[in-house]
């Protein structure tokens, strides 16, 4: 494990143990270090020297930027604002798979298999959004539905399993943030939805190696 695998390991576990307290301090200072793991832990292993880990860089900064900006829970600016920076995130990684290669034949499965989640995920959460909320979340649904159909037809070979796990992984975990934001808020949420995104983070920050 390295040091910086380990900074996201740890401070997602002090994370939890302030949101479990409700210790907004702790949030503040543990949120953005086991966000920095991830994206440090990219850039060691050479995410500047290709395409794709440059791309990957890109998506786990703008990641880092929307973790930041999640944390003030009453203010809708920011929330709009960080849910404008995971999509970008989410289209940077699709672009990365794509510039890695993607199997006709997978992607078009994987377009398939993201339809009916995303349908659900649009009915289950439509009743509870507030207005102006619509647009910006039945986009973000189709963008990271996207992302999760190229990731599952990427190229067999070096990273192709991984990227498929860290991408469902990362879906998962946005799953758990909209239950929080507009279905029904509970530690709960957090107790499952944290560990999926920075485990899903680390997994696809480790393909650019």
């Amino acid at each position: 494990m390295t040091p910086f695998v380990l900074l996201t390991v740890l401070s997602t576990a002090a994370l939890l143990a302030a949101e479990w307290r409700g210790l907004r301090p702790g949030v503040w200072i543990a949120k953005p270090l086991a966000s920095s793991g991830f994206v440090a832990a990219a850039w060691a292993a050479g995410a500047s020297d290709s395409v794709y880990g440059r791309a990957v860089l890109a998506a786990l900064a703008l990641s880092w930027l929307g973790d930041v900006l999640l944390i003030a829970r009453r203010s809708p600016g920011l929330f709009r604002a960080g849910l404008a920076s995971f999509l970008v995130a989410h289209l940077a990684y699709a672009g990365a798979f794509l510039a890695r290669g993607l199997h006709p034949g997978a992607t078009g499965l994987g377009v398939l298999a993201v339809v009916a989640p995303g349908l659900w995920a649009l009915r289950w959460l439509r009743p509870h959004l507030p207005p102006g909320m619509a647009g910006p979340v039945h986009a973000y649904v189709a963008v990271i539905s996207t992302m999760l159909a190229c990731a599952a037809g990427t190229l067999p070979g070096s990273g192709g399993p991984a990227i498929a796990l860290g991408a469902g992984l990362f879906y998962a975990s946005d799953l758990a943030v909209a239950r929080q934001r507009f279905v029904a808020p509970s530690f709960w949420n957090r107790a499952w939805g944290l560990p999926a995104y920075y485990a899903g983070q680390l997994v696809l920050a480790s393909t650019v190696a």
